[in-house]
C-alpha cells in the first residue's frame, strides 16, 4: 500500500495508543545510521526481486500452530516465498525451513533472526518508539542482507508500505511487492499465550487493530489474501484469526 493511503489509518492508531511521533523518529534515525551501506538504498526493488510474482506465505505465531506444513502444497505447485513475522523465524528454522524475508521489531528471540540472516534471509528490521537500544544491539550483528522500515513516510532506506505488527507488516509488505498471492499461516486474532492480565489485555487490543489492517489489505491491497487453515486447506479471508505482536 502506498504511504499516502496508509498513513491516514496509522495516525487513527497513534492516537487511539497515544504513541508520540517523535520517538518514532528517535528510533529511525539511528536505523538508518546503522544500516550497512549496501542497505542504504531504496528497499523495495530488492524485495521485489524476491517476491514479486510468488505466492507469498506469512507465518506467525500464533500459539499452537507451528511451522507451515510447505510439504502440504499441491504437488507442482510452485515455491512460495516465506515471510516470518518476529519470533516465528525460529519456528521456521526449527523445520529447516529458512525465510525468504524476516520482518521484525526485534523483540522476539533475535539469535534466530541473526541465524536466518546468515543463510540467506533478507531482514526487515522495524523503527518504533520502544526499540532503540535494540536496534543499537542487534543491528550491527545481522551478517547478510538488511531493509529498514518506520512508521513515518518513506525515506531513503526506510520503507513504510503499511501494517503496525509484525504480522500485518509482511503481509502487507508481501502485497506491495507484487506477491500473487499472500497466504496467512500461524494467525489468530483472537488468542494470546500471555497470562499477565494487563499485558495479555495490550496484546489482545494490538491484534484487534491488526485484524483490522488485515481487513484493509483485503479489500484495498489488489492481492488475494487467504487463510491457510491447520487442516491444510486455504480458503478467503474473513477476519478471523493473527498473532504477531508490535
Amino acid at each position: 500500500m502506498e504511504y499516502g493511503a496508509w498513513a491516514p489509518h496509522y495516525e487513527e492508531l497513534r492516537r487511539a495508543f497515544g504513541f508520540p511521533f517523535e520517538r518514532e523518529e528517535a528510533s529511525a534515525e539511528p536505523l538508518e545510521s546503522l544500516l550497512p551501506p549496501r542497505a542504504r538504498t531504496d528497499p523495495i526493488p530488492r524485495l521485489r526481486a524476491r517476491l514479486a510474482g510468488r505466492p507469498a506465505v506469512v507465518v506467525g505465531l500464533a500459539p499452537s500452530w507451528g511451522p507451515p506444513p510447505l510439504w502440504r502444497r499441491p504437488a507442482g505447485a510452485e515455491p512460495p516465498a516465506v515471510l516470518a513475522a518476529d519470533g516465528a523465524t525460529a519456528t521456521c528454522l526449527n523445520a529447516g525451513i529458512v525465510p525468504t524475508v524476516v520482518v521484525t521489531d526485534l523483540d522476539g528471540p533475535v539469535a534466530s533472526e541473526v541465524t536466518a540472516n546468515g543463510r540467506g534471509s533478507l531482514v526487515v528490521v522495524h523503527a518504533h518508539g520502544d526499540n532503540r537500544s535494540a536496534i543499537a544491539e542487534w543491528v550491527p550483528q545481522f551478517p547478510g542482507e538488511l531493509a529498514g522500515s518506520w512508521a513515518g513516510p518513506p525515506r531513503g532506506p526506510l520503507l513504510n508500505v503499511g501494517g503496525f505488527t509484525d504480522g500485518d507488516r509482511a503481509a502487507f509488505l508481501a502485497a506491495h511487492a507484487g506477491a500473487r498471492e499472500v497466504l496467512l499461516w500461524g494467525f489468530d486474532f483472537d488468542r494470546v499465550d500471555e497470562t499477565d492480565g494487563p499485558a495479555r489485555a495490550r496484546k489482545l487490543e494490538k491484534l484487534a487493530w491488526a485484524r483490522r489492517f488485515v481487513d484493509l489489505l483485503a479489500r484495498e491491497g489488489g492481492v488475494p489474501i487467504r487463510w491457510w487453515r491447520l487442516d491444510g486447506s486455504v480458503g478467503p479471508y474473513g477476519g478471523n484469526s493473527s498473532a504477531s505482536t508490535r
